[in-house]
């Protein structure tokens, strides 16, 4: 459900693309700046400080599609999913709600499907709304009208 969700999120940024002009093309931009930035420094940390997952240390098999094999801290799906959410958010509270909701619902996935123990969720969940945050407010992306 996890990655699927994450998935749906990004179509999103598709639609948000084509309406509206400027400020929906601004903000696919800050988006997809935002969940890069993420995705990389969770990499960053994953290499420098792996954390066994869950399902390797209670012994239990994994409820996703694809069995991950790096470490389990920050969560990458996190990090991407708020980075994503926030950044939305940010633009437009209406649509923003559901996005968040919707990077919620992916932790919460994430964790029951035993690849990840809540502390990986909420590193990653701050990591990717801190970064939407500093991706926001320098505006990287300023489109000219």
């Amino acid at each position: 459900m996890a990655s699927v969700l994450l998935w749906i999120l990004f179509s999103g940024l598709f639609v948000l693309w084509f309406i509206d002009g400027k400020i929906k093309k601004e903000q696919v931009l800050h988006a997809l700046f935002s969940t890069l930035t993420a995705w990389v420094i969770t990499l960053l940390i994953k290499n420098f400080f792996p954390v066994d997952r869950p399902f390797l240390q209670k012994g239990v098999e994994t409820y996703t599609l694809t069995t991950p094999n790096d470490g389990a801290f920050p969560s990458a799906h996190a990090a991407i999913a708020f980075a994503l959410s926030v950044t939305i958010f940010l633009h437009d509270r209406k649509v923003g709600w559901f996005y968040l909701l919707a990077a919620i619902l992916i932790g919460v996935a994430r964790v029951m499907a035993n690849v990840h123990y809540p502390a990986d969720i909420l590193g990653g969940a701050l990591l990717g709304t801190l970064v939407a945050i500093v991706v926001e407010k320098t505006h990287f992306f300023k489109l000219k009208a």
